[in-house]
């Protein structure tokens, strides 16, 4: 890493919207050497399918609850709250009818990526296209239940 940095709220980059919620690249993988940082926002039921990845992913939830699942649990998260979630196992999460915000440290440099071209998919895209990118990114799309 070449120099420190220090990231005023007014300074975050504009958050990407991805399917939803909102995901904006705090620390990508270009910046640090094995992990990366993102702030992540949304309400009314959005939030991605049970999925996993070869990262690890663990989440601090700032404003809440947030439903996590993990595996074959569910379970609503309070703000104040840390989660982590071992590479390769299954997961999702869901933002209920109250705004919900969470900070999320991923292991590695493949999640901005996948983010970054998630992003780009338009609004109306249907689930198989982002379905093509996750898995182009690492991701393993998991069926429900």
């Amino acid at each position: 890493m070449s120099s420190a940095r220090i990231i005023a709220a007014a300074d975050r980059p504009a958050p990407m919207r991805i399917a939803g919620f909102d995901i904006q690249t705090l620390i990508s993988g270009d910046e640090a050497q094995n992990f990366e940082v993102f702030f992540t926002s949304g309400l009314d039921g959005t939030g991605p399918a049970p999925h996993c990845h070869q990262w690890d992913e663990t989440f601090f939830v700032l404003q809440g609850p947030v439903a996590f699942g993990v595996g074959d649990q569910e379970q609503w998260i309070a703000a104040g709250t840390l989660l982590h979630v071992p590479g390769g196992e299954r997961h999702w999460y869901r933002f209920g009818d109250q705004k919900g915000e969470f900070l999320s440290f991923t292991s590695g440099k493949a999640a901005s990526p996948m983010y970054r071209e998630l992003a780009g998919l338009p609004a109306e895209a249907p689930k198989l296209d982002y379905r093509a990118v996750a898995i182009r990114h690492g991701q393993t799309a998991l069926p429900d239940g």
